[in-house]
């Protein structure tokens, strides 16, 4: 092993009311001691692979550009392959092969090279089945930042047969968009698979008043900049931080309980019958 140590960014749905991610840490000190260990989040939605995959993708660029980033969101933990993944940015990630890690791939660049998780030299014994990412992942992320090559980790794979996840685009019309809401956080605020593009492709994006029609209910919503436009119980529209379309209500009001919408419902976004009704 040789260079200088590389940082970790660390994701799960593990939670943080049990020792499952100071027990990570631990093995990737003992392993790493000189790599600085960046807790991402570990509060994905449990077994949401894909919601962790878009975290993922969409935090990748504020990542150091030398990283190793360890994804843990596992519904089949100790039946899917677990495998490194190189990309062309020159991070290295790590996880299950069960899609979580081919947003971020694709949008750093592409895979480079890949291989499975498979080394004695790696992996930590006895391995609990149930508990992988201490094992076998973690372990893994930690050598790869201390310098161990990737064709050490394991045999490599043929990137072609790596898992991948699509997510599904917004259907776009002239005037309307038909979405879906792919997370919503504690604060009720509903996101939706729309970018700054679908609004435009719509001719949606001048207008400063939108209707939100989910399959119960509906809403009225002005355009804003962020949560603190919107009087309470007010219904807004903002680009998250994330770039997402995201309805929001002023404090203490929660959108999606407002809308009754869950993960994967449809949205239909248009313009306003009578924008007066949230000037």
């Amino acid at each position: 092993m040789s260079g200088a140590a590389r940082p970790i960014v660390f994701l799960s749905d593990f939670g943080i009311a049990n020792e499952w991610v100071g027990i990570c840490h631990v093995v990737m000190a003992r392993i790493a001691p000189a790599s600085r260990v960046i807790d991402l989040s570990h509060l994905v939605r449990p077994l949401d692979v894909a919601s962790a995959a878009l975290l993922l993708a969409d935090s990748l660029r504020f990542t150091p550009s030398d990283s190793v980033v360890v994804a843990v969101v596992d519904p089949n933990v100790g039946e899917d392959r677990e495998v490194v993944v190189g990309v062309e940015s020159g991070r290295m990630l790590v996880g299950p092969d069960n899609g979580l890690l081919s947003l971020a791939w694709a949008a750093d660049g592409g895979v480079r090279s890949a291989a499975e998780i498979a080394s004695e030299d790696v992996i930590v014994h006895p391995i609990a089945q149930s508990f992988r990412a201490r094992d076998t992942l973690c372990p893994a992320a930690a050598h790869l930042a201390a310098g161990m090559p990737l064709d050490r980790v394991g045999p490599s794979i043929d990137p072609r047969s790596l898992m991948t996840l699509t997510i599904a685009e917004p259907e776009t019309e002239r005037g309307k968009i038909r979405c879906h809401v792919i997370d919503f956080n504690r604060f009720g605020n509903v996101q939706l698979n729309v970018r700054e593009e679908h609004l435009a492709a719509a001719g949606l994006d001048a207008e400063r008043v939108l209707s939100v029609e989910g399959i119960a209910a509906s809403a009225v919503a002005r355009r804003g900049e962020t949560y603190a436009d919107f009087a309470s119980g007010d219904y807004g529209v903002i680009f998250d931080p994330r770039g997402w379309l995201t309805v929001v209500r002023g404090n203490p009001a929660s959108a999606v309980e407002g809308l009754q919408v869950a993960i994967g419902d449809h949205v239909w976004i248009s313009a306003a019958r009578d924008a007066g009704e949230a000037a």
